[in-house]
């Protein structure tokens, strides 16, 4: 068994190894050394504690060899052999691309007139990387997606993975892509200089062969179909941009705030439409709408009696005869779809195409109804009273949408507040039953409304109680136009008082009452005045009088 010594002649084995305490650098010597940029191995150095560096030293059997080796050439240098650059096929045929053109026939099925189109193509064919694409020109308005067919990439050749190369493409034959078999008929000039520099025989050019549909577009078969009589196409180059213009007023007075607005009617000669522009003034507070009625053909006469007025559309069928230049007359009214409307002007083209073609109508303007004269508002009529509330709550439902609450005389409310006037009275009827029945009727001065309550006298059979709510009560023979209510100046002693069909007879008063009517004697007849002295001139001593507040001192009327 050999083993290894270490510098103290003892062996590395377990237990003989020591640690070397002179040992001061414990890094890893650099071999290499940096000279004029150029790393170079360093010379081996033997020292304390550094193992010595292997580098590649010469033998003496090599100096031996180089000390008696003669050189080929004594004088001169060596020649230099000139490299040609070397540059990459991307680069060398970049943007260089082969065109060829060509055809393909798109079956048509399902119809009796043709079978087939031709449809041209160009095929791109790029040295590059060996990429096709295929585009189809763009013919305007041909009904048919055209464009790119087939996008740049390289196009399969076969089932075996190989690919399209131009060695394979030439003139007069057909490049299957897809499905689909293109025929290279036609090439450019630097595609053929580019094949024939190769080596490579370029084939005659072929003709593209004539598609039928455009044939039969080009030279169509013969119509046996009579002609119309009129020339659409004469009337289309002759009358296109004219426009007859008319001035005229729309009568909308009987809409709820109808009034007169300027329009301009433009009748186009070309094919018989008329148009309606309403004209806006500033500040009128509408909206700029352009147009009140679209450019269209205007029917007037209907085959059918029952046809209705107001319809979405109406078919040549339906129409017998449309509205016609000559159904224009300037100075006269005319109803266009429910609209009443009066021509009073038109522009002078107008005036020159009436005078070419219509000698007998006259084109002469007339002047425009003054406002004063139209008539802006008309009295509006109010439905009858159908007996729901108050006439003045109703009467708001008809004045405005949203109702509104009438108004109140405040001065009034605010003077009168908790005044009330008091009467004793008894039911005026026919039934022996109603003679023992009192009643008590208040006249509130802050609305002029009445309330009746009636008193409970018992074993009578009758539950009392408030008899009438607070309401205004119109007098007998008023009319709902004009109502006459009552007032104090009705309610004098012995008096008829009629509500709602029931009569009641004035039997008493209070005393408040007497001096209310005597400070405010000129509205009150003398005739209700004395009336109530004669009544309250006896028990004017014995009752307290009432006091300013109005509250209720009627101990005699109970």
């Amino acid at each position: 068994m050999s083993c290894t010594w270490n510098s103290h002649g003892l062996p590395f084995l377990p237990g003989y190894t020591f640690r070397d305490v002179t040992k001061s650098a414990f890094h890893r010597p650099q071999t290499l050394s940096y000279r004029n940029g150029y790393a170079l191995p360093r010379r081996p150095t033997v020292g304390i504690g550094n193992d010595p560096l292997l580098s590649e030293q010469l033998t003496q059997q090599e100096i031996s060899e180089l000390a008696f080796e003669t050189p080929d050439l004594t004088y001169g240098p060596f020649g230099k052999r000139v490299h040609e650059d070397f540059i990459p096929a991307h680069v060398a045929l970049d943007k260089k691309a082969l065109r060829f053109y060509g055809y393909f026939m798109e079956a048509i099925l399902y119809s009796p007139e043709e079978e087939y189109r031709v449809r041209p193509v160009v095929i791109y064919y790029y040295l590059e990387d060996d990429s096709i694409c295929i585009i189809e020109p763009t013919v305007e308005n041909s009904g048919i997606p055209q464009g790119k067919r087939i996008k740049r990439h390289q196009l399969p050749k076969n089932e075996r993975g190989e690919h399209y190369h131009w060695k394979d493409l030439n003139l007069g034959m057909d490049l299957d892509v897809y499905g689909v078999k293109y025929r290279i008929t036609q090439c450019d000039t630097f595609t053929k200089e580019f094949m024939e520099s190769e080596g490579m025989i370029v084939n005659d050019p072929e003709p593209m062969p004539a598609d039928p549909y455009i044939m039969r577009r080009e030279n169509p078969p013969p119509c046996h179909t009579t002609p119309s009589t009129f020339d659409n196409l004469h009337k289309f180059l002759n009358m296109d941009r004219k426009v007859l213009r008319f001035f005229a007023l729309w009568d909308d007075a009987d809409s709820l705030y109808g009034e007169s607005r300027p329009v301009t009617i433009h009748y186009y000669l070309v094919d018989d439409t008329v148009e309606i522009a309403e004209v806006h003034q500033p500040n009128s507070g509408r909206d700029p709408f352009p147009i009140l009625m679209r450019r269209q053909r205007l029917p007037k006469k209907i085959k059918s009696e029952n046809f209705p007025s107001a319809v979405m559309e109406v078919s040549e069928e339906e129409v017998d005869e449309y509205y016609s230049p000559k159904d224009f007359q300037v100075g006269q009214r005319m109803k266009l779809l429910g609209r009443n409307f009066l021509l009073y002007d038109c522009d002078g083209f107008t005036k020159e195409y009436y005078q070419k073609n219509h000698l007998e109508m006259e084109m002469k303007s007339i002047e425009i109804p003054k406002k004063a004269d139209i008539p802006q508002d008309r009295k509006k009529t109010i439905p009858p009273y159908n007996g729901f509330g108050s006439l003045e709550d109703s009467l708001q439902n008809c004045l405005r949408l949203i109702p509104e609450p009438p108004k109140v005389n405040v001065v009034k409310m605010l003077e009168n507040n908790h005044k009330v006037l008091r009467y004793s009275a008894r039911l005026d009827s026919q039934n022996p039953e109603d003679e023992d029945r009192r009643f008590i009727l208040s006249y509130f001065l802050s609305n002029d409304m009445i309330s009746i309550f009636e008193k409970t006298t018992r074993n009578s059979g009758i539950i009392g109680g408030k008899f009438l709510e607070k309401s205004r009560v119109p007098k007998p023979g008023s009319t709902v136009d004009k109502p006459a209510y009552y007032s104090p100046a009705d309610f004098a002693i012995g008096a008829t008082v009629e509500v709602f069909g029931h009569r009641f007879v004035l039997t008493d008063a209070d005393h408040y009452v007497l001096k209310y009517l005597e400070s405010n004697w000129s509205d009150i007849p003398s005739k209700t005045l004395d009336s109530l002295r004669q009544k309250l001139g006896v028990e004017i001593e014995t009752t307290q009088p009432p006091d300013q507040d109005g509250k209720d001192y009627t101990s005699h009327l109970n």
